[in-house]
């Protein structure tokens, strides 16, 4: 029984390891060789895990090697736009100056129920606010919207907003995380006197942000008020 769980233990840290080789994505943005690779490192990893009599690195070279071989092929992707497009395909128009292409949807086996799904994710809820909606290599959704159904800025309707920064948080769960106040120009410090301000510590704060312009916002643990 130990060893199985140390073995588990092994190779889910070197899978860990693997995907962050590969880089930060989520599952519905891993292009064609990352997915392939990913499936194919689960089933690698599962073989060891489940048979004690197969050698750990019968687990651990397969995937090293998988983990190379996707890291050449990104970089070849990089430099060769022909080989890019060929292992990812390149992206489909499929609503051309508000008009359905039936033709690359049918190619791309799209039903109209896939597309309004997906254009209802990006809160568009009519074929008619679409100027151009493109799927990318990564199989999402991108849409613009035709001019007149655009939600109006704040330039064009002549408004001047302030500019309030990056806003990060800076307390979750009772922990101050003194990277992510240092990203909106603050200090732990800083932190910790607004909390004596509110008469509050960090260990009864949920929640907490600030931006670069000194805003905040404060919800307590075990409440659903919110302190600005």
């Amino acid at each position: 029984m130990l060893i199985s769980f140390l073995r588990t233990l092994l190779l889910y840290i070197v899978i860990i390891a693997a995907v962050r080789l590969m880089g930060k994505r989520q599952i519905s943005e891993l292009q064609t060789s990352e997915l392939v690779v990913t499936l194919l490192i689960s089933d690698i990893a599962a073989v060891p895990m489940q048979d004690t009599g197969q050698p750990l690195t019968s687990g651990f070279i397969p995937i090293i090697a998988l983990v190379m071989f996707e890291i050449i092929v990104s970089v070849w992707m990089l430099k060769s736009r022909g080989f890019r497009r060929m292992v990812c395909g390149r992206p489909i128009v499929v609503i051309n100056n508000g008009r359905l292409d039936q033709r690359e949807m049918k190619r791309l086996r799209m039903t109209t129920e896939d597309l309004f799904e997906q254009l209802r994710q990006k809160n568009v809820f009519s074929l008619e606010d679409v100027a151009y909606a493109i799927v990318e290599t990564n199989g999402l959704l991108s849409v613009i919207k035709k001019p007149n159904r655009e939600t109006p800025t704040a330039d064009a309707m002549g408004l001047i907003v302030p500019d309030t920064g990056i806003e990060t948080v800076v307390v979750s769960d009772g922990e101050i995380s003194e990277s992510a106040a240092a990203l909106c120009g603050k200090s732990r410090g800083w932190v910790e006197g607004v909390l004596r301000g509110k008469n509050l510590k960090a260990e009864q704060v949920f929640l907490m942000t600030a931006n670069t312009a000194g805003e905040f916002m404060i919800i307590k643990k075990d409440s659903k008020g919110v302190i600005t």
